[in-house]
């Protein structure tokens, strides 16, 4: 059960975005949920760690590149999306520098069934050790579609510290839109805790450069 009404969370988008019109910025401001727990131990309880796929995308700039074969790097190509083949891995010669640059450029990677065992085996660890090791593209799969799915999905992983924060959308988003994502991600990540709302100590939304509106 929300602890939070949806006026509650409509006031807070209303806040950011009058906020954002008094200080335009010459670029597209992200709005994260920052999250502050209690009652939890990191070092002892059970660290938790979870998906889900927002309704409305909050990351359409996140950069994704396609490691495949022929058929999905001709696909790509005609969707204008970043591609790679093999020879191009092969090219990269296991070197760690080189596969750190590639990881730092995208946000995410997606490989063809052919491609995705060999990736270990082209580029070492370097993908999997920086938490963008692709995931499977077939070929019933829609390019597109796949790629949008990856930018609405959003990740809430418990680390050592009690503090989260995760991109739930931006301000060129229709203000109901960003509400609902707040929501959805708020109400996801309540059931992942152990004792739900009694592991929340604050919840908070924040543009890049707005001041944080306080939910819980």
């Amino acid at each position: 059960m929300s602890k939070i009404s949806r006026e509650n969370y409509e006031a807070a988008v209303a806040e950011i975005f009058a906020g954002a019109k008094l200080k335009p910025r010459k670029f597209v401001e992200t709005v994260e949920l920052q999250v502050t727990l209690k009652n939890y131990d990191p070092s002892r309880d059970k660290r938790f760690s979870g998906t889900v796929k927002l309704p409305n995308v909050p990351r359409p700039r996140m950069k994704i590149c396609i490691l495949g074969d022929a058929k999905h790097c001709e696909g790509a190509e005609q969707n204008h999306i970043p591609h790679m083949d093999v020879a191009a891995l092969k090219k990269l010669n296991k070197n760690k520098k080189l596969v750190k640059k590639l990881a730092n450029k995208y946000d995410a990677f997606m490989a063809s069934q052919a491609l995705i065992k060999q990736i270990p085996r082209l580029l070492g660890p370097g993908l999997n050790k920086a938490g963008k090791f692709p995931s499977l593209l077939t070929h019933d799969d829609n390019m597109v579609a796949k790629c949008d799915e990856i930018k609405s999905t959003i990740k809430f992983q418990m680390k050592k510290v009690l503090t989260l924060g995760v991109a739930v959308g931006h301000l060129e988003m229709d203000q109901g839109d960003l509400s609902t994502n707040i929501i959805n991600s708020t109400n996801f990540l309540v059931s992942l805790l152990k004792k739900n709302w009694q592991n929340v100590k604050s919840l908070t939304v924040k543009s890049t450069m707005g001041k944080p509106q306080r939910l819980y």
